[in-house]
């Protein structure tokens, strides 16, 4: 019988030491140490789901062939956009979301599309049999090829896969699943990083294409150690707020596509439906213009989305003038309204200021800030922009407007949906210009303030 050791692992970061202490050696995180209860490794610990072996070689990578990787699509336009245009063969892919969010829905659906010549495997580890059944009934999904097995003991899911090769693996979730080779309880550190290492392994050998479905912790992040993001190939965010039907799924990582890509559902009785349009989401379409709305266009991987950017300025009676931001860095903010003093001329230091990003969406990069310091003056002055006006540019701390990347793509997105005016970058406006749209140049920021 093997000896029983007693560990300390990292949560955040899996580095493992004999003693506890409130400080991670490895990653310096505090209070994340757990205390893992582990045996001895013995003989033939990795010898995995059948035994496989594979022979090692060195060759010269000029020998090797990239060949165009195959992909097949689940049926789901907007989460084979996430994926990168499908499932790889043989790919680990790691999703995430709150509880209730439609993880389970989403992946039962994308199963259920696949088509009756594949043969997916439905591993439930929190649910029973039953319970999936009864979902599949009230989506309305065709599951008579899609096989299941509720089971959490790793070695024996490994061997009922291995024994019927299924195209798809889901497991329903990875922090159920536990090695009978370890002692700690189920959704540990060292369970999680084992079971996902030779599930990965698995993928990898069989190229079967693997979905582990992971919890989430109340930071939004994916519970277990961040080793487990960089084992597999992709991983995917499921966002949405309780109240709103809308759902998105968006790519952190992806070795077979772009990151940062965006997929968008709405939620109905039957499921989860796809929006082709993302745009008529993020915008209000206001009957007439009100003094600080304005749109502009952002980029969520390889697409571009149109978004409204609202803002309220209001005298401040507290001693301390309020700054609020949703969906933009309130540092970021805070620089704004700096480079608007100092190169604008315009002082809002006693005024109260809120920022908010239309639909729940985050800006994660600098063309926003034009935006931004446009609806501010408006909402300052009570101006409204006109409706078919356009903008978008990254605002540098001497005053200057920067380009931002893609912005031709940016200002033909802007026609398909009638917008007459475009505020850009002097880098930013395309030679041969765009039929429809009259664009103007700015190169500095009292540029941009005499157009609005």
């Amino acid at each position: 019988m093997s000896k029983q050791k007693i560990n300390y692992q990292c949560a955040e970061c899996g580095h493992g030491q004999s003693k506890w202490a409130g400080q991670c050696a490895g990653c310096g995180a505090w209070n994340t140490l757990q205390e893992v209860a582990k045996a001895s490794p013995g003989k033939g610990r990795y010898r995995g789901f059948a035994g496989a072996a594979v022979d090692s070689a060195i060759i010269s990578l000029a020998d090797v062939k990239a060949e165009t990787i195959a992909r097949n699509p689940t049926g789901l336009s907007e989460f084979d956009r996430v994926l990168g245009g499908g499932l790889v063969p043989g790919s680990a892919i790691l999703i995430g979301g709150d509880p209730g969010i439609g993880k389970s829905t989403l992946l039962l659906q994308g199963m259920a599309m696949l088509g009756s010549g594949t043969r997916p495997l439905y591993v439930t580890g929190e649910e029973s049999i039953e319970q999936v059944s009864m979902r599949a009934q009230r989506l309305r999904l065709d599951v008579a090829h899609i096989d299941i097995l509720a089971e959490t003991v790793l070695e024996k899911i490994l061997q009922q896969a291995a024994k019927h090769q299924p195209s798809v693996l889901v497991i329903d979730s990875i922090q159920t699943v536990y090695s009978e080779s370890m002692l700690s309880a189920p959704g540990s550190v060292s369970q999680v990083r084992e079971c996902a290492a030779q599930l990965v392994r698995f993928a990898k050998l069989s190229q079967t294409a693997v979905f582990l479905v992971g919890h989430v912790t109340k930071e939004g992040a994916i519970a277990g150690p961040r080793v487990l993001e960089h084992m597999v190939d992709t991983v995917l965010y499921f966002e949405g707020d309780a109240g709103s039907r809308f759902r998105v799924v968006r790519a952190i990582k992806n070795r077979f596509g772009a990151v940062n890509e965006l997929g968008v559902f709405v939620m109905t009785e039957l499921g989860l439906k796809e929006v082709h349009n993302p745009s008529a989401i993020f915008l209000s379409r206001h009957e007439h213009a009100v003094s600080g709305s304005v749109v502009m266009v952002t980029r969520e991987g390889s697409r571009p989305l149109l978004v409204e950017v609202q803002t309220l300025v209001d005298t401040s009676y507290g001693g301390q003038p309020k700054r609020v931001t949703l969906g933009i860095e309130q540092n970021r903010l805070s620089m704004l309204l700096a480079v608007l003093h100092r190169h604008g001329g315009i002082s809002i230091a006693d005024q109260d200021v809120f920022v908010n990003i239309v639909g729940g969406m985050r800006l994660s990069e600098t063309a926003g800030d034009l935006p931004v310091l446009a609806s501010l003056l408006s909402s300052f002055r009570d101006k409204p922009v006109a409706n078919d006006w356009i903008m978008f540019g990254e605002i540098g701390l001497a005053g200057e407007v920067r380009p931002v990347p893609n912005g031709e793509e940016r200002l033909r997105e802007a026609v398909k949906h009638g917008y007459k005016q475009a505020i850009v970058a002097a880098s930013n406006a395309p030679k041969k210009g765009i039929p429809g749209l009259q664009i103007h140049q700015v190169k500095t920021l009292r540029d941009a303030l005499e157009y609005l």
